[in-house]
């Protein structure tokens, strides 16, 4: 992104990013902390030593200074976008703290296009990285989740349907699981 695009687009991709922020904010899968159910497997490292969560396209704005007990660092990672990042952190944080993809874990936002209208219709639905990770998928599936988790998961995705930086991010995550999900 070129820089008067990037000084252009940020405030506008920002505003948006904090209110999907703030839609999952304070609720979880579970009533009780999900986490203990699997020892918090979302947050160790993967077979590599490594792990981390894709940020949202000007989501590594938020974590340009160091944050109280929050270690972490960003890594280049342009599998959302072009010049995108990866936080990679010790396996835990300040909960007002987590990126939004962790907030959103063990689901993604599904975005399809109504036929009638031709608008984005957005969606919760089982991210496909959960089964490998999470008891819940196999627990009963969405059914295993809250409603409200839910919804708050489809808000948030309603947020960055309406930015085109975000949107794209969103469609380039959707196509990469889809395509992998057919290999």
């Amino acid at each position: 992104m070129g820089i008067l695009l990037d000084l252009i687009a940020a405030p506008f991709a920002l505003r948006r990013l904090a209110a999907a922020r703030r839609a999952v904010a304070d609720v979880t899968p579970l009533v009780q902390d999900c986490g203990r159910l699997c020892r918090g497997a979302c947050c160790q490292a993967d077979e590599s030593g490594e792990n981390g969560m894709l940020l949202f396209p000007f989501e590594e704005r938020l974590y340009r200074k160091p944050i109280q007990d929050f270690p972490f660092a960003l890594k280049p990672d342009d599998t959302l976008c072009k010049g995108g990042f990866r936080l990679v952190c010790q396996g835990h944080c300040p909960r007002e703290h987590r990126p939004l993809a962790c907030r959103i874990f063990p689901l993604r936002v599904r975005v399809s296009v109504d036929d009638q209208r031709g608008e984005p219709c957005v969606a919760a639905e089982i991210d496909p990285r959960a089964w490998a990770l999470c008891p819940l998928p196999e627990a009963g599936g969405m059914r295993a989740m809250r409603a409200e988790f839910a919804d708050a998961v489809a808000e948030a995705g309603r947020h960055m349907c309406s930015n085109t930086f975000l949107l794209e991010a969103l469609l380039n995550e959707q196509r990469m699981l889809d395509e992998s999900r057919t290999l």
